[in-house]
């Protein structure tokens, strides 16, 4: 099998931590990501992370897309749509191409959005690209 097999179907994976588990550390993967329990560490996903109502992250988030239902404590950075629900517990910086908030849900920080937030993630991506490759 050939490395570009592996990555599509990774791609394609969903990967899920369960309520009652405790992970300490970071967790870097190119399919959707659901937690259930607690993360504490960093999370980055090229895919879509979905973070359950009973669900909590000590740390920063990076993703293509986000439901959050649980807590989170840190920088919450989205490619494009972030959605917060009524559970949901932000505490900490977001910057997202598009924002919803369902009423009961609780953000303490700053908000930036838009087509500049979506520069400034790809800059950065080119960056650290560019960087790797010198």
């Amino acid at each position: 099998m050939s490395s570009t097999k592996n990555q599509a179907v990774d791609a394609g994976s969903v990967n899920l931590i369960g309520k009652g588990t405790e992970i300490t550390g970071d967790i870097n993967s190119l399919g959707d990501v659901r937690i259930d329990g607690i993360l504490k560490g960093n999370l980055i996903t090229k895919g879509k992370f979905v973070l359950g109502p009973n669900g909590s992250i000590i740390g920063n988030v990076k993703s293509q897309n986000a439901d959050l239902s649980g807590e989170v404590t840190g920088t919450v950075e989205v490619e494009d749509m972030l959605s917060l629900k009524a559970s949901s517990k932000i505490t900490g910086d977001i910057l997202t191409g598009k924002l919803s908030i369902e009423p009961g849900a609780i953000f303490s920080g700053n908000c930036s959005m838009g087509a500049k937030v979506k520069n400034m993630v790809q800059n950065e991506a080119n960056q650290n690209a560019n960087s790797k490759s010198a």
